[in-house]
């Protein structure tokens, strides 16, 4: 078959019934409450599958857990002597094969980012690595961009050029079918080894998803001006009074952190259990939370009323574009709801630009 299929949207649930005995499966579900969530999937005929509403979570938590246990530790203490020794034992996640149906390009394209920080440097992060391998990405593409997103800015969106295994492309209710791309090899293997589900793409679909992709290009709402932005931060132009005005209305919750598919700063405690024994533990962290510098004295050389929020801008605006080559922002805008004090990155980045027009930083 060749690269370009269609998928009827009849046969999305028995195909993924015939690979859910193959993969755990994860999709965006509505929840009942009038979320929809990246979740776990036991039974996928009885699942409320919602690829129309962008999932409030990212997949981050599926492959850098908000808490997990690296290791135990036993204390060992020598019978003629008052020195205690520790041994540790890591604690390996389980590997088990998941398919990431529903997945928008944001989103996939986050996990990429995440490879580069767990896996790309000199010591692969194991934990991360159990849980990434065997991992399956079926993504779908963005025909209609939600309200605060702004993934066309950061260059990730909203349909992806590559990295996914199947993307599909919705050719609306009058075709009532998915245009299929074929992009790594266990996307072609899945085609390949249920050929029944698939139909070869006719001129007319690829017109279509043709079509799909340049009026999404044009139905953005927000208007972010990203690069510019990198490239007044790289200049050196400290805009001192946007981050006064923003650490001041942002109230510490790490709400931004939290949702956000690209942020992985992380602490590390160790959990006594009982006398003899306890657990090492990894869990989130966020460069907003006082704590974040703070060092032993009490003394942090961070001023919260006036740096609060400049770790977390400027990793991801000035100093991923220095390590990486590109920010680190995926453009989901997540953030932009989570935010109740409105400290989120398209006011910056919106101040930045705005105010390095008028002189102002």
């Amino acid at each position: 078959m060749s690269d370009t299929l269609t998928l009827h949207k009849d046969y999305l649930r028995p195909l993924l019934r015939k690979l859910g005995k193959e993969y755990r499966l994860v999709g965006p579900i509505d929840n009942g409450y009038g979320d929809t969530v990246y979740s776990e999937i036991s039974d996928i005929d009885n699942a409320a599958i919602d690829l129309d509403h962008q999932p409030q979570n990212s997949l981050k938590s599926f492959f850098f857990p908000q808490s997990e246990a690296l290791a135990s530790y036993i204390v060992d203490k020598e019978p003629s002597a008052a020195n205690q020794f520790y041994s540790f034992h890591p604690l390996l996640p389980e590997n088990r094969p998941t398919l990431y149906f529903g997945v928008r390009s944001c989103d996939l394209f986050a996990v990429l980012y995440m490879d580069m920080i767990f896996l790309g440097g000199k010591h692969r992060d194991i934990y991360y690595e159990q849980r990434r391998r065997g991992a399956v990405f079926i993504t779908l593409g963005c025909c209609e961009p939600f309200p605060n997103c702004f993934c066309n800015a950061t260059k990730n969106g909203p349909f992806l050029e590559f990295g996914f295994d199947l993307q599909l492309t919705d050719l609306g209710s009058k075709k009532n079918t998915y245009l299929v791309e074929t992009g790594k090899a266990k996307g072609k293997k899945i085609v390949k080894e249920w050929t029944q589900f698939f139909t070869e793409a006719t001129e007319e679909d690829r017109r279509y998803q043709y079509q799909a992709v340049l009026e999404a290009r044009g139905l953005f709402k927000q208007q972010v001006y990203v690069d510019l932005a990198c490239q007044r931060l790289q200049q050196g132009q400290e805009p001192e009074k946007i981050l006064r005005e923003l650490s001041r209305r942002c109230q510490d919750c790490g709400g931004c952190a939290y949702i956000c598919p690209t942020c992985t700063c992380f602490t590390i405690t160790d959990q006594k259990r009982d006398n003899e024994s306890g657990e090492r533990i990894r869990s989130w962290d966020a460069c907003t939370f006082a704590g974040f510098t703070r060092m032993a004295g009490d003394h942090n050389p961070v001023e919260m009323e006036r740096q609060r929020v400049r770790k977390r801008f400027y990793h991801k605006l000035k100093h991923d574009v220095e390590k990486h080559g590109r920010s680190s922002c995926v453009g989901c805008g997540r953030c932009v709801d989570m935010c109740f004090g409105g400290v989120d990155i398209i006011r910056f980045i919106n101040s930045i630009t705005e105010a390095g027009e008028n002189g102002t930083t």
